[in-house]
């Protein structure tokens, strides 16, 4: 495949240079065709110069006689200009396209010779090794080598068990051509790997092509890849400075193991608020655990637990990610934050375009709280860590999850235009049920849809962003009649959506300041069915079960200014700020402070 790839990227070359002498001699041309047209047209009056400025004769009357001639050739040189102008902007085309199809064939080989040097590098290991295991075989002789044998000899990390008794009879011998084989059979990683996942890339050598009775430590560990993430918060409502708080978010760490070129595995697990156990707010929970193997180039396959591809952080929500001490509230209360179903998908990317379609579980409405003893939150980070988004209290998280009815999901995006992102995604399919009374049924079921809209752009040290997302629930008529005078009735649509703008003010180094505003709207509860909305009570009412802890109701919308700044001292570690101001909850007004780091 080398060579093949080195005689492709020749030939490619050649080409361009035929096609870079072809676009001079037509620039040429059209030069030589523009001074020729100017020579014609050159105004009554003008002073030539040269020898022809000596040579040219004073004309009397009659020498304006030929000037029909005249223009009839001064229009044919101008057919012939433009005829070469355009010929020229197809060579200049056709040259472009040849360039991006070299660029492509060069990174293509360069993959290749990486991979191949890594085996060579890997097989040189393991010859020394087994080299040193057959010098110790020699030196302990009888029981003893029977059982380093026996040690050696174990099958490899995801190789079936059956196959240790071969493992054992092919110990020794040197790596066939299937082997080598095997190693290079894939030369690209999985497609959209990059776009579509929170995960790192994968760049270790593949465990399966230790040949039989190698050491398997030193192969599973090249496919080994780690990664991880954490936030820390400091938040002071300014209104109530008695609800100031600090938090250990979370922390995040992954791991993942790639079998070969085309399927790896990759898993995250989450530790909220520092402290996880009954009597702790905290929790553990697995966020992703999934096989993505690449079935032919442009398309590969997901199947387990992954993050749905929706917005512009569910996917990409570490804290260098995104500006701000937390994650915008579009999306974390419209769409859920880190959303992740089970289920499986198909996904790729080719010529700037991404798509994902997948089938999944969806939500649970029988989840809902209809009778909350008291406000879900009091203050913007009670907000953000509460279930007051419609889907992310009743999102299922592959846990027990009511997989009666699947759901489905389309995502799109276009990538083609350098500093341009603009994608869009829908999801839908029916809900777990809300039990209803013996006496009173329910009719129909409930339908669950939401579907966002999103763009990117960073021209220069800009970085500019919108998005928009909406959801709905279907009948829900008789669901919330069956619950009259609910303060938090279960809502037909809500939506959200922000304006952001981003600068590179500075940078030093590793050390960048990006300051930043954002506008943002959302609304839990846009419209309902069966009731004119939440009950809510007037006046001051218990916040909390503490003693004196009063006031008012919170509402389920908001419009949000928030201004702040990033300081990134590397690329992994970044320290944030923000002040947040709120229209309607005004008691949510808060100062942020942030620090987070992945890896």
């Amino acid at each position: 495949m080398n060579y093949e790839a080195s005689f492709t990227s020749m030939t490619t070359t050649r080409k361009i240079g035929a096609a870079l002498l072809l676009g001079c001699a037509l620039g040429a041309a059209s030069s030589l065709a523009e001074a020729g047209g100017q020579t014609e047209t050159a105004p009554v009056g003008a002073t030539p110069t040269g020898a022809a400025q000596s040579a040219a004769p004073t004309r009397g009357p009659s020498s304006s006689q030929p000037a029909a001639p005249a223009h009839a050739a001064k229009g044919a040189q101008d057919a012939q200009v433009n005829a070469l102008q355009r010929q020229l902007k197809e060579v200049q085309a056709q040259l472009r396209e040849l360039a991006e199809q070299n660029r492509a064939l060069l990174e293509h080989q360069k993959t290749i010779d990486r991979q191949l040097q890594q085996q060579q590098e890997q097989l040189a290991q393991q010859a020394a090794a087994e080299a040193q295991l057959n010098a110790q075989l020699e030196a302990g002789g009888g029981a003893g080598q029977g059982g380093v044998q026996s040690a050696a000899r174990q099958p490899r990390p995801g190789q079936p068990g059956a196959q240790g008794q071969a493992a054992q009879s092919a110990a020794g011998q040197a790596v066939g051509p299937a082997a080598a084989s095997n190693s290079a059979g894939g030369n690209s990683a999985l497609p959209g790997a990059q776009a579509n996942s929170a995960l790192p890339d994968s760049t270790s050598v593949l465990p399966n092509a230790t040949p039989e009775g190698g050491t398997s430590l030193a192969s599973f560990a090249q496919g080994v890849k780690l990664w991880g993430y954490g936030e820390i918060y400091y938040t002071d409502p300014l209104h109530d400075r008695d609800r100031a708080q600090a938090d250990l978010a979370r922390a995040v760490f992954g791991i993942g193991y790639t079998f070969d070129s085309r399927t790896e595995f990759n898993s995250e697990f989450e530790i909220e608020h520092a402290v996880s156990s009954a009597e702790d707010p905290g929790e553990f929970e697995v966020e992703q655990l999934y096989i993505d193997h690449q079935i032919i180039d442009p398309v590969a396959v997901r199947a387990g637990l992954f993050l749905m591809p929706f917005g512009m952080l569910n996917e990409h929500h570490e804290p260098t990610s995104f500006y701000g001490v937390q994650r915008n509230f579009v999306e974390t209360l419209i769409i859920p934050s880190t959303w992740r179903e089970g289920g499986f998908n198909f996904h790729g990317a080719q010529s700037g375009f991404g798509w994902n379609v997948g089938l999944t579980t969806g939500f649970d409405l029988s989840k809902w709280d209809f009778a909350p003893e008291f406000p879900q939150y009091t203050t913007a980070l009670e907000l953000i860590n509460s279930d007051a988004g419609p889907l992310h209290a009743t999102h299922q998280e592959l846990a027990l999850a009511n997989a009666h009815d699947l759901s489905q999901y389309v995502s799109l995006s276009y990538f083609g235009v350098p500093g341009l992102t603009v994608g869009g995604a829908i999801f839908t399919g029916k809900a777990g049920a809300v039990p209803a009374p013996p006496n009173a049924p329910i009719p129909g079921s409930q339908r669950v849809t939401l579907w966002e809209g999103h763009a990117r752009w960073t021209p220069g040290k800009f970085d500019l962003s919108a998005l928009y997302a909406h959801g709905s629930i279907s009948n829900l008529a008789a669901t919330n009649a069956s619950n009259p005078g609910s303060p938090n009735p279960i809502p037909s649509s809500f939506y959200g959506y922000f304006v952001q703008a981003a600068y590179d003010l500075w940078q030093h180094g590793e050390y960048r300041l990006a300051p930043f505003t954002r506008w943002e709207v959302y609304n839990l509860g846009a419209s309902y069915e069966g009731t004119p909305g939440p009950m809510i009570p007037e006046g001051d009412i218990p916040l909390t079960g503490a003693p004196g802890d009063y006031g008012p109701w919170p509402r389920n919308m908001d419009r949000v200014w928030t201004i702040g700044a990033n300081f990134y001292i590397t690329p992994h570690v970044v320290l944030k700020t923000d002040y947040q101001h709120f229209l309607i909850n005004d008691g949510f007004t808060r100062f942020d402070l942030g620090l987070g780091v992945a890896f």
